[in-house]
């Protein structure tokens, strides 16, 4: 990156670099609020511009430009995994994050790259894939190291993992995860040790919400369910994506325990979520569920939601992603 220069040789102000961090922090925020295509167009362009503009900057302007650059990529990467289903792009944009993490030399934004690009494999749904995932798990763990990373961040390392070994079957170590997290951030002091700003993807909460789809997977729909209710009472009112996945969870629980009438209470709640803030990780759930809902099909609520499930929003929204 550092090879190039603007046309004209001469290097860009400060406040380039300033605005451009600027820009950067109101995307953070803007994601639990705006819709993600309409965000992703901005994050995604913002990434590139300021990869361009690494080069052209004062030296010593480099590493906040670059960080900066890092957490754009990343939340573009984000945005298109989770949000919009869209993998191919989010390695990319992954790619992108991790070379400018490595030009500012930040390990931990490295560490929070190299996780996320477990996901891709893990959710791929191919077993082959599994040494893949658990080795950019390994390499996050590396780099978390380096960087000194505070006990929430390991927490967050340690649901990451679970979620990898959920999907390929290994409740048992996922859930020994979960509990090692768990262990982590009781030793978490944020005035002694904060996290970065941009780990704002996490909390206790969430680690729950980790915890009920490990159990969920492992067949324990009881303990599930009451993690659950938990959850969804102590998630923040603006974490409207989230909650509409721990609602799927909810509903997958519910059928675990042959509650079907309020499985479906559940995804209509869901539904209801993803209408608001579209999410296509919450879709996917939701028709996971569905498909086992199959034995009660003729259940008033079963067909009622199928309406829902297959309303002109939903359809379109899942086939045009």
């Amino acid at each position: 990156m550092r090879s190039r220069r603007g046309l004209t040789g001469a290097e860009l102000p400060a406040a380039v670099v300033k605005n451009y961090v600027a820009i950067t922090v109101a995307h953070r925020g803007w994601y639990w609020s705006l819709p993600a295509k309409q965000l992703h167009r901005s994050v995604a362009h913002h990434a590139l511009l300021g990869s361009e503009l690494i080069p052209q900057v004062d030296v010593r302007a480099t590493v906040a430009l670059a960080k900066a650059v890092s957490e754009s990529a990343l939340l573009s990467g984000r945005l298109e995994f989770f949000d919009l289903q869209q993998a191919d792009e989010a390695q990319s944009s992954f790619v992108l994050a991790l070379q400018a993490a490595h030009e500012a030399a930040d390990a931990l934004l490295g560490c929070a790259v190299l996780a996320h690009m477990a996901f891709i494999p893990a959710f791929s749904g191919e077993t082959k894939r599994a040494e893949e995932a658990r080795e950019r798990v390994r390499a996050a763990r590396a780099f978390a190291r380096r960087g000194n990373g505070n006990h929430e961040l390991i927490a967050w390392l340690d649901a990451v993992e679970a979620e990898v070994e959920t999907r390929f079957g290994n409740t048992r170590q996922a859930l020994d995860l979960i509990r090692h997290a768990e262990q982590s951030y009781a030793l978490h002091d944020p005035q002694d040790r904060p996290s970065p700003p941009w780990l704002d993807w996490f909390s206790p909460t969430r680690l729950a919400g980790f915890k009920a789809n490990t159990l969920v997977s492992a067949g324990d729909g009881r303990q599930a369910l009451v993690t659950l209710r938990q959850v969804l009472d102590e998630l923040p009112a603006e974490s409207v994506k989230q909650r509409s996945v721990y609602l799927a969870d909810a509903a997958a629980a519910c059928v675990l325990e042959k509650l079907p009438e309020e499985a479906c209470r559940f995804l209509e709640d869901a539904l209801d979520g993803i209408g608001e803030h579209w999410y296509a990780t919450t879709l996917e759930r939701i028709k996971v569920v569905r498909q086992d809902l199959r034995k009660w099909d003729s259940l008033p609520q079963v067909r009622a939601l199928d309406e829902r499930l297959y309303d002109w929003h939903t359809t379109v929204n899942s086939l045009s992603g």
